[in-house]
């Protein structure tokens, strides 16, 4: 690890712009939380990057090159501090402050998704779930989320703050409501709709294709099955 005296990040005027941070990056940034996750429910309080790396299976050579991406924050002679570290990611992934979210679609993926514990633990805060059918506009997911009709989505969006729009619509609904998380001024998407979306260049999307992901397992079985015949 390379080491340092300051042991301090560089200020949020100074970090880099999200241009500049390629996803594989913030990718790892989110892997190095999850384990610093671990290590202070274990009651780690320093840790190498060596160590670090050793205990998760990742390189502490990249480990040393992400971080100081975005400042010095190991101390000769100690390592990292785990909860400072994890104070400085969360800050640099912008969970120091709680984000709402809202989920198109209250069918039993978004109900689901709307009723997860784990985005609660790590600062997502699921503020409403909207749908186009009326019979479940007004009602609630098992956690107490509400439902809205969809075409209310700007003014509610802009009442709750909601930053992240997560669709867990059909396919062919898919582009429509989109388009209207757009015009509701939503930046950040979470796709779980399967296929291409046209997506306005000042939002970001990210899509999770489940059916691809199962059929690459299904490829890696299928190669597996031909070399035993």
């Amino acid at each position: 690890m390379k080491p340092s005296n300051k042991g301090t990040a560089r200020t949020p005027g100074s970090k880099q712009s999200a241009d500049q941070v390629s996803e594989l990056t913030t990718n790892r940034l989110s892997l190095y939380l999850r384990c610093l996750n671990v290590l202070e429910s274990a009651g780690t309080r320093t840790i190498s990057s060596q160590a670090l790396a050793e205990q998760f299976h990742l390189n502490a050579a990249q480990i040393r090159k992400d971080l100081a991406y975005f400042g010095e924050f190991g101390v000769r002679g100690v390592g990292y501090y785990v909860r400072d570290l994890k104070r400085h990611l969360r800050q640099i992934l912008g969970l120091d402050k709680k984000l709402r979210v809202a989920i198109m679609g209250a069918g039993n993926l978004g109900l689901a998704l709307a009723d997860y514990p784990g985005f609660r633990q790590e600062g997502f805060e699921i503020s409403a779930l909207f749908d186009n059918l009326r019979e479940k506009v007004g009602q609630e997911s098992r956690g107490g989320v509400p439902i809205y009709d969809i075409h209310d989505l700007r003014k509610i969006s802009k009442r709750e703050g909601i930053r992240i729009a997560v669709i867990a619509v059909p396919a062919p609904s898919a582009q429509h409501v989109l388009n209207l998380v757009a015009a509701a001024g939503i930046k950040a998407v979470l796709n779980f709709s399967p296929g291409t979306l046209e997506v306005p260049p000042d939002m970001k999307l990210k899509s999770v294709d489940l059916t691809v992901s199962l059929e690459s397992l299904s490829f890696f079985l299928a190669q597996g099955d031909g070399e035993e015949t």
